[in-house]
């Protein structure tokens, strides 16, 4: 009778668990996400921690950034490039935008454009300001 017992308590919790509103959550499809999608301005401000780590300058104001996009389930899509397309780093960068922006999106895709090409003119007077703080002549 005590066998019987302990495998019905071993698994009631794991009914029980299994119930929980962060398990559904977890489980529904993206459409049922309850929560308000973040704005573009949240998720770009998040942005500015982001730092391309040879230029020592945030990815917003090197101008990177190409669009923003958050679906009704919070997911947001970067259009995103770099300064360049053999850039090793494209990793470093990504963990840093998905750390940024955690608590802020469910989820942070990036699409990686190359179209247009980047270039100096897309840096933000700011941008230009940190790169010749730095000792760069922009």
């Amino acid at each position: 009778m005590t066998e019987n017992a302990t495998p019905e308590a071993s698994t009631k919790p794991a009914t029980e668990a299994s119930t929980k509103p962060a398990t559904e959550v977890s489980t529904k499809p993206a459409t049922e996400v309850s929560t308000k999608p973040a704005t573009e301005e949240e998720v770009r401000e998040a942005l500015y921690d982001v730092v391309d780590p040879e230029l020592g300058i945030d990815v917003v104001n090197l101008g990177l950034i190409y669009g923003i996009h958050i679906d009704d389930a919070n997911i947001a899509t970067l259009d995103m490039t770099l300064t360049s397309a053999a850039c090793p780093l494209t990793d470093v960068i990504e963990d840093q935008a998905k750390s940024a922006t955690d608590g802020i999106v469910n989820e942070l895709r990036i699409n990686w454009v190359w179209m247009p090409p980047w270039g100096p003119d897309k840096i933000t007077d700011d941008g230009r300001e940190q790169l010749r703080a730095l000792g760069f002549n922009v």
